[in-house]
């Protein structure tokens, strides 16, 4: 079969022809019909050889949605041709936090070498993938295999991220986007379908803040070295309940830092390296600062149902699996407006 691999640190990704996987007990083989492009992969390949964590080649593609092709020995509860979507960190399904369906936050995958696929494990942008376990799978049941596979993370991260703050997304609140890209597009839906939050968005680009108010943001400010200002007096000097950083370097950080509203929570989602100080006079009183990672099993369910509901729709451009590695390029330099996605057999 074809698979997009990163071979070779400091290199470019290579389509390359690897032997068939087949599913051992417990396992699933997954037919994959979409796999989306994500920030995350970039910033794996930016990674020096002295501390790169995985073993290579790596077959990249961490969201996953395809049809069931066949099941290892002792599976239930799916079927040869089912649609599912790919729920992406896997844990040992034993601890105490993947009883509770929290596998993002699984107390023993280091220990145990569980990584998520594309991220240690072999990935979905390839025809054919192996999933760890039946329980890492969610019917999509009718949605559109392309629409629905950058919810796997674009849309379950964020959903994570804003249900942390529900309490103080208020009716008068204000929630501030930074970043409006893969994940920060659908931040801004979940925000509307969810909360009765003012959302202001940031972005560095016309084009970007464009795509945020089609998908619903009240206003739209471009993310420079004034924006915190133009946040402040947009908010009459108040600042925001919550801050969502879908960027993470240290501009970025700084400025959600600085338009935080007293007790408002500042959340880092983007790995871009940046931090923001904590302590007296750091930020405004009782800020609270946090760097969440991805989302629950049952987030994803409720994810893929407000789908359903049609209160969140992900802007997609699609790639053939031969032409994934210039989706990358194009990611890279800011080309891709939402959510690049490989059709491994279109």
């Amino acid at each position: 079969m074809k698979a997009l691999q990163y071979r070779t640190v400091g290199a470019a990704p290579e389509v390359v022809t690897v032997p068939d996987p087949e599913p051992g007990p417990g396992q699933v083989l997954l037919k994959v019909t979409a796999a989306g492009v994500c920030h995350s992969d970039i910033a794996v390949m930016s990674w020096p050889a002295e501390s790169f964590p995985y073993e290579l080649p790596l077959t990249l593609g961490h969201e996953g949605v395809g049809t069931i092709a066949a099941l290892g020995a002792g599976v239930t509860g799916f079927a040869e041709g089912d649609s599912v979507a790919v729920y992406g960190p896997w844990g040992c399904g034993a601890c105490a936090k993947c009883a509770e369906g929290k596998e993002n936050y699984c107390l023993r995958a280091d220990e145990l070498g569980i990584r998520p696929p594309g991220l240690g494990a072999p990935g979905s942008m390839a025809e054919y993938m192996i999933v760890d376990d039946a329980r890492h799978l969610a019917p999509i049941e009718g949605l559109d295999p392309v629409a629905t596979v950058p919810l796997t993370d674009a849309g379950l991260t964020p959903y994570h991220a804003i249900k942390r703050s529900l309490p103080k997304l208020v009716p008068g609140s204000t929630a501030v986007v930074i970043g409006t890209g893969g994940l920060g597009h659908v931040a801004i839906q979940l925000l509307r379908a969810m909360t009765a939050s003012r959302v202001i968005a940031l972005d560095v680009s016309e084009e970007k803040l464009a795509l945020a108010r089609s998908v619903g943001a009240h206003e739209a400010v471009l993310s420079d070295a004034a924006a915190a200002e133009k946040v402040k007096e947009l908010t009459g000097g108040r600042g925001a309940e919550a801050v969502f950083d879908f960027v993470g370097v240290q501009p970025t950080v700084e400025t959600a830092g600085a338009v935080a509203a007293v007790e408002g929570d500042v959340t880092i989602v983007g790995i871009g390296g940046g931090t923001l100080p904590v302590g007296f006079g750091a930020t405004n009183f009782e800020v609270n600062v946090t760097a969440p990672y991805w989302g629950s099993r049952a987030e994803l369910i409720e994810v893929l149902d407000l789908a359903r509901a049609g209160a969140v729709a992900v802007h997609t451009e699609t790639f053939s699996l031969d032409d994934a590695p210039k989706a990358y390029e194009l990611l890279h330099d800011g080309k891709i407006n939402g959510r690049a996605v490989i059709l491994p057999h279109g």
